[in-house]
């Protein structure tokens, strides 16, 4: 075997078993647009199923209290505070890296563009949170809970929408995408507001100044991960201790990290020639060995710095964002008893009624009535081969708000049965919302016999005898 067989002869590469059976097929599944949204339903159906048929375990298990140390510092949180208030701060950093690259070089840059989906967001948000007012306002206890259904969950929509295929077009799924990244702000917005707790404003200027270190930093040119890594976690903590809910520091480091590269294309290649130019000729030497490792090593510095921070942090951290930590969320927060619940009452509960009706009802009302409001103002206009028939069923799919509405849903109630009632309001709500939405893409018009509908009315093409 050549030195070069055996640098790529890997044990990932090979036939072994666990290699070949079990490794490769799930790497190729984590590339799989849907995989993130039939992970995290497993992950709720497991935490059914957990909490039904060994509920004191579930409970107990999650309510497992774990203590940390670091030399005067003391935390001493549950496995679910854990996942709520640690882990899921990488996946509101994700959302704040995803944010970034919209507003910078996405959709949301060009403000003609991002307006239609904002306006949409816009709606999406108000009308669901109006019709759970109008239904739950009144209930003792209940009323805090306005901004459960306003949430999106993109890794389901966009699952969705990816096992249509082309029968939705580019267009349309980027709509939906720029909604729900728009409807993320919303409601980050939203919970940084109404649901924290009372501030202690000392370690909420420390975790301000802590941001501002950051930013100094990323304007001075310091490059190390290892220095953002411990500011980032001395910013959670601080932001933590300060009561206002510890997920915003992550989407706050999202949206300072640098979506360009420090060096340009140009530069870049450049830099790789000038290197590969030495390396090919200290390689003809074996006594120059050390020098090939150095430029080879050059090389690969050249090459990270020529990949922005947001692409490399995105990269690595998406797969462990929607693959581990919002399964685990699910797994701690979908756990639902119905031990002593009667199912009917639950089911049409205000509570229930209200956060259910606001996903499905309110997303479609809200998404496409602002739509036509803003295309019948010049405020926006529809994306290229998408008519109204898609925007309905890309509304119904906005109500799909399982991850982000548990976790306002845990945040909003302190009464744990008016939480649960308002989990069988997501699950239904974004069940029925899922459902409809794919029903209505499915079976509507193609993005091509859109455009042939769209000129028949504008009259510029003849109607088919």
């Amino acid at each position: 075997m050549s030195e070069n067989e055996r640098v790529h002869s890997t044990w990932l590469h090979s036939e072994r078993p666990v290699a070949a059976k079990f490794v490769r097929p799930m790497l190729r599944f984590t590339h799989i647009a849907a995989a993130g949204g039939v992970v995290l339903l497993v992950a709720a159906v497991i935490a059914l199923i957990w909490a039904n048929t060994f509920g004191e375990s579930y409970t107990n298990f999650w309510a497992t209290e774990v203590s940390f140390v670091f030399g005067p510092i003391h935390l001493t949180e549950s496995l679910k505070d854990i996942v709520n208030d640690a882990l899921m701060v990488i996946f509101f950093f994700v959302v704040g890296l995803e944010i970034k690259r919209e507003l910078v070089v996405g959709e949301l840059k060009d403000k003609r563009k991002a307006a239609l989906p904002a306006i949409a967001a816009i709606g999406g948000m108000l009308v669901p949170a109006l019709i759970y007012v109008a239904l739950a306002g009144g209930v003792a206890g209940a009323g805090h809970g306005w901004g459960v259904p306003m949430a999106t969950d993109i890794a389901f929509s966009v699952g969705v929408i990816s096992l249509l295929g082309t029968r939705v077009s580019i267009g349309a799924k980027l709509f939906l995408l720029a909604l729900a990244i728009t409807d993320d702000i919303g409601v980050i917005a939203v919970i940084a507001i109404f649901y924290s707790d009372s501030i202690a404003m000392g370690y909420l200027v420390s975790g301000i100044v802590g941001l501002g270190v950051v930013y100094l930093a990323g304007k001075v040119g310091i490059r190390h991960m290892g220095f953002y890594v411990v500011m980032g976690i001395a910013i959670w903590f601080f932001v933590l201790e300060s009561g206002v809910h510890p997920t915003l520091a992550g989407v706050a480091l999202g949206l300072m990290t640098p979506v360009f590269p420090y060096y340009s294309d140009d530069e870049y290649y450049r830099r790789s020639q000038s290197i590969i130019g030495r390396y090919q000729m200290d390689s003809a030497s074996p006594l120059k060995r050390d020098r090939v490792d150095h430029a080879a090593l050059q090389l690969a510095k050249v090459a990270e710095e020529s990949v922005s921070p947001l692409d490399r942090l995105e990269t690595t951290l998406h797969p462990w964002s929607a693959f581990v930590v919002v399964p685990l969320f699910a797994l701690a927060n979908a756990g639902v008893s119905f031990e002593g619940i009667n199912i009917g009452e639950a089911v049409t509960s205000s509570v229930t009624l209200g956060v259910a009706a606001g996903l499905f009802v309110g997303k479609i009302v809200g998404i496409t009535f602002f739509t036509w409001i803003a295309v019948k103002t010049g405020l926006g206009r529809l994306p290229q081969r998408t008519g109204w028939s898609q925007i309905v069923g890309l509304a119904a799919l906005a109500g799909i708000g399982f991850t982000v509405s548990l976790f306002v849903a845990e945040l909003a109630f302190n009464d744990l049965a008016i939480t649960n009632l308002a989990k069988i309001g997501i699950f239904l709500g974004s069940g029925l919302s899922g459902v409809l939405g794919y029903m209505l893409l499915a079976r509507g018009k193609t993005p091509e016999e859109e455009v042939e509908a769209t000129k028949e009315d504008l009259g510029l093409s003849p109607a088919p005898r």
